[in-house]
Order: structure tokens, then sequence, then C-alpha cells
């Protein structure tokens, strides 16, 4: 089985974020048949659509990205990393509810897909600045199949807010 790049974008915004994320570097390393290639900085980000509670309550999120190849199909990728969000604690009370870890599957090779359990690329990407920059830092030419290079998509409006630890 011929080796496949994916991209998987981590966040978190509660019990302890930054340790979250690192502790979600680890368990990718653990995905049967999946090698993490580059991981890149983690960045805090100002939360934005959080229904339900003030954004002054909300704590910031710390997002990252991490380039894996795997021999895994995308959905069957998708339940590992749906699993490493559950042993975290992950719960969905409502929809962008705070959250322990979130882990997305961006892109999987050049594939487009967009079935009930999975859409690719993530339909909603290419506007966000907290999966542009981590995902520019370690993949600077990468172009996302039907919107183009993430270096002509990261614009001031979708970086504002976004700092890099």
């Amino acid at each position: 089985n011929r080796m496949k790049h994916a991209f998987i974008a981590l966040g978190s915004n509660l019990a302890d974020p930054i340790t979250q994320v690192e502790l979600a570097f680890l368990a990718l390393e653990r995905i049967p048949k999946t090698r993490v290639l580059k991981k890149s900085s983690l960045y805090k980000t100002a939360p934005i659509d959080c229904p339900q509670i003030s954004v002054e309550a909300v704590p910031d999120f710390i997002n990252a990205v991490a380039e894996v190849e795997t021999s895994l199909s995308p959905e069957v990728l998708l339940d590992a990393l749906h699993t490493i969000e559950s042993n975290a604690g992950r719960e969905r009370p409502y929809v962008n509810a705070p959250r322990i870890l979130d882990c997305d599957l961006l892109l999987y090779e050049n594939v487009l897909q967009n079935t009930a359990k999975l859409t690719l690329p993530h339909p909603r990407m290419h506007q966000r600045g907290f999966v542009l920059l981590p995902l520019f830092e370690i993949a600077p030419q990468l172009s996302i199949p039907n919107h183009g290079k993430i270096v002509q998509l990261i614009t001031p409006d979708l970086t504002q807010g976004i700092q890099k630890l």
C-alpha cells in the first residue's frame, strides 16, 4: 500500500490546551500504519463562532497542524482522529462548544470527497487563519484543491488575533 500524505489540524481551548495539543501530537504517532512527518508550532487564537456564551468567557484556542503519511483510508484515519478526541474527553454538547480537543482531517492527498461522514478538503479550512498559518509553516508550497495556494489564501483579516507561540 502506497503511503499517502494527509494534513491534520489540532485545536483545544479547555483543560490546559497546550498540553492537550502536545498529547494529541503524541497520539497521532500511535495511529497504526501512520507516521508523523512534520508538526507546526503552536498558535494561540482568539475564539470565533462560539455561540451560547459570551466571547470573553471563552478561553483562547491553541491550534497546530501535523503532516502525516499513512496507508489508512481517509475514513479509517478519521475514525482514529475521533478516537483520539474521545480519549481526551471530548464532548459535543452543541456545535462549536469549547472543546478539550479537536482533530480535523484537512487534506488527504488531492482527494475531493463529500459524503455524510467526511468532506475533503475540509470545507472551512481555507477561511480559517488558525489552520492556514500552521499549515503554511510546514507546507508553504501546498495548494488546496479548488481553493489554490495557501500563500494566496492568507489575508490580514483571517490572521488577526493569532499569535505563534
